[in-house]
């Protein structure tokens, strides 16, 4: 048995030693680690003294205490454990009553074992997703401020790491990126990471401010100073005062109010519409845009004011760009709709291996919504979400196959483990919590794809 069984161990309980030995055999050539119990009594003093096991293999058919008794002892110790009645009775009402009471599958005797494999391996990969968020939630404590991006991507996690930098600065940030990419996410975690975090952090949408508005919207206006200005307002700048304006689409703002931003930017001053005075403000800003780079900078922005809004420049690549980040976020996603909905919910191979070769033209939001629709219309639980959920929901743009092919997702895990090897300096202990899985998951997959 492995000395880390943080990833969850295999508890197989049968009066049949003989039995019990050749399964618990061949699950540890699996990589699983593996406890036998010959009875009920020892099954439940095995689960007090190890606390990390999480699924139990229960024969159904034992003296003294029957399978379905033990399993709901087990269950009421563990209410995360999962069970699978074990049986050379494999009638319907069997594993109806097994379910009913809580059992997660059943297996018939004499064993298939390409069966015993896949159904197994389902179930540790539940366990496994529940370590993973649970070690993404850790990771509040260390980038509190930067929890909600969940990334193995090397590229990301460049821009995180510039990110996390800049937020301690008083430099003017700018955000590229396309739609659905997380702008305003990384916008926010700067803010919070920063020394204004317990200011007002005022999001503005420079593309749905009307034309003819922008400037009173951004700098307020005095009393009368066109029709319908019946009192003083003070504008969103001076609603961040002392904390962060997020300027979202800057490259939608009318090239006459650019001329006035700039000299805002330049004077830390601004004059409100309809006053001859002006008022100094303390207003740090962070700007975003979805459109190239090249494109802002040339055509859309002033070019006196894109170097005055762009001194840290930060470009999201797409989710099709990080295609590892699609395995990792939709198990984080679908974990998050778990607890939402009070039910299980998770991704067959056919769901992720669909999602691999999906392009993303709406990146991590059409992600989010995608797996929320299958989850919306769905009342099983636990709920499988196939390929044949999620088909109808993917655009025709996006359909189309990825720069560069996809990858199936064995090779896409086995390209994120390298990554994250690379990215921990060859320690797996780090590379597993880089990843999110246990240490004794990273072995299995390592032995498997002997990288």
């Amino acid at each position: 048995m492995k000395g880390d069984a943080r990833g969850g161990a295999i508890l197989v309980v049968d009066d049949d030693q003989a039995l019990a030995a050749v399964l618990k055999e061949f699950l540890e050539g699996e990589g699983y680690s593996v406890r036998a119990a010959f009875s009920a009594a020892e099954a439940l003093s095995v689960q007090e003294t190890d606390p990390h096991i999480s699924l139990a293999l229960v024969d159904l058919i034992m003296p003294i205490t029957d399978g379905l008794t033990l399993s709901d002892e087990l269950r009421r110790r563990n209410p995360d454990l999962h069970v699978v009645i074990m049986t050379g009775y494999g009638t319907i009402e069997t594993a109806v009553e097994a379910i009913k009471r809580g059992a997660e599958d059943f297996l018939t005797k004499p064993f298939d074992y390409v069966m015993v494999r896949k159904k197994v391996a389902r179930l540790m990969e539940v366990t496994e997703l529940r370590e993973r968020v649970a070690q993404l939630e850790s990771n509040l404590e260390r980038h509190a401020c930067f929890e909600n991006f969940v990334s193995v991507a090397p590229a990301m996690q460049k821009v995180l790491e510039r990110a996390r930098l800049a937020a301690q600065t008083e430099a003017a940030v700018l955000i590229v990126g396309e739609t659905g990419t997380g702008k305003e996410l990384l916008g926010r975690a700067i803010h919070a990471a920063s020394p204004r975090a317990r200011m007002a952090f005022v999001p503005v949408n420079c593309g749905a401010l009307p034309r003819e508005l922008v400037e009173s919207e951004l700098f307020g206006f005095r009393k009368g100073a066109f029709t319908g200005a019946y009192t003083d307002a003070p504008g969103l700048f001076a609603a961040a005062s002392g904390g962060t304006i997020f300027l979202d689409e800057l490259g939608e703002m009318p090239k006459e109010v650019q001329v006035k931003l700039l000299r805002v930017l330049q004077e830390r001053e601004l004059r409100p519409v309809g006053s001859s005075k002006a008022v100094a403000i303390d207003v740090r800003v962070i700007s975003a845009t979805n459109r190239p780079l090249q494109e802002l900078r040339t055509s859309l922005l002033r070019e006196d004011l894109y170097y005055r809004v762009a001194t840290v420049v930060l470009q999201i690549p797409p989710l099709r760009a990080r295609p590892e980040d699609i395995l990792l976020l939709a198990q984080h996603l679908a974990a998050r709709l778990a607890r939402r909905y009070g039910r299980e919910v998770t991704l067959a191979h056919s769901a992720l291996e669909l999602l691999l070769g999906y392009s993303f033209p709406g990146n991590v939001r059409e992600l989010q919504n995608l797996l929320e629709s299958a989850a919306a219309v769905s009342a099983d639980d636990p709920q499988v979400v196939t390929d044949r959920d999620l088909r109808p929901l993917l655009s025709a743009e996006g359909a189309a196959p990825r720069t560069g092919g996809a990858c199936s997702m064995e090779q896409m895990e086995r390209l994120t483990i390298e990554q994250a090897l690379r990215v921990s300096e060859g320690n797996r202990t780090k590379a597993a919590s880089l990843l999110g899985i246990s240490r004794d998951t990273l072995y299995r997959k390592l032995r498997q794809y002997r990288a």
